[in-house]
């Protein structure tokens, strides 16, 4: 069992049979009565976002969850085909669980897949990817100074925001976290 101490971002508990993990966390110790923790709280399953205060000494019951390392197979209709990489049995996921992270992933990517009472409930992709540009306008020569950028689109469907440099055809690295542009990638 946790104690409200243990309370940290990413922190997966059950709660009424159902996975969640803490998005946020806040200590709160008032000048008068007890310490709290306040937390936001997102159910792996559903999406569903909660707000739930715990007083100091709550119990919490982890959730009994299994991270697979799986390589991405195939997309078929609206569920995502991945293989497990040692036992290589496969899994369909469907796309509303795993929405934000398939605009990163490729075929033959790896990824780790959470899985809770053998069910797949969401997916960690890599912090960086390597994704070409598969529509991109030509830079516009002139204010360069100030930092210009352009939107590309990338082979996953992935709109990023780029230096103007950037061609068409080209490789750039991407941070997952943020969604944004870090470099080049050299062939």
């Amino acid at each position: 069992m946790y104690q409200t101490s243990d309370i940290r971002n990413g922190l997966k508990v059950e709660i009424d049979g159902q996975p969640w993990a803490v998005v946020w966390f806040q200590f709160v110790k008032p000048g008068k009565g007890t310490a709290f923790t306040r937390t936001r709280i997102k159910n792996l399953i559903t999406g569903q976002v909660n707000d739930v205060t715990y007083r100091t000494g709550e119990k919490l019951k982890p959730a009994n969850m299994e991270e697979r390392r799986m390589s991405f197979l195939y997309k078929d209709g609206d569920d995502y085909c991945f293989m497990d990489t040692r036992t290589y049995d496969q899994v369909s996921i469907p796309i509303d669980s795993i929405q934000e992270e398939v605009q990163y992933i490729t075929e033959n990517m790896e990824v780790d897949v959470l899985f809770f009472q053998e069910r797949p409930v969401s997916m960690t992709v890599p912090n960086h990817v390597a994704l070409k540009i598969t529509e991109s306008e030509p830079g516009v020569k002139g204010d360069t100074s100030s930092g210009a950028t352009k939107p590309a689109t990338l082979e996953t469907g992935l709109v990023v925001q780029v230096p103007l440099f950037i061609e068409e055809g080209e490789v750039i690295k991407v941070d997952t976290r943020t969604g944004k542009y870090m470099e080049r990638v050299r062939s």
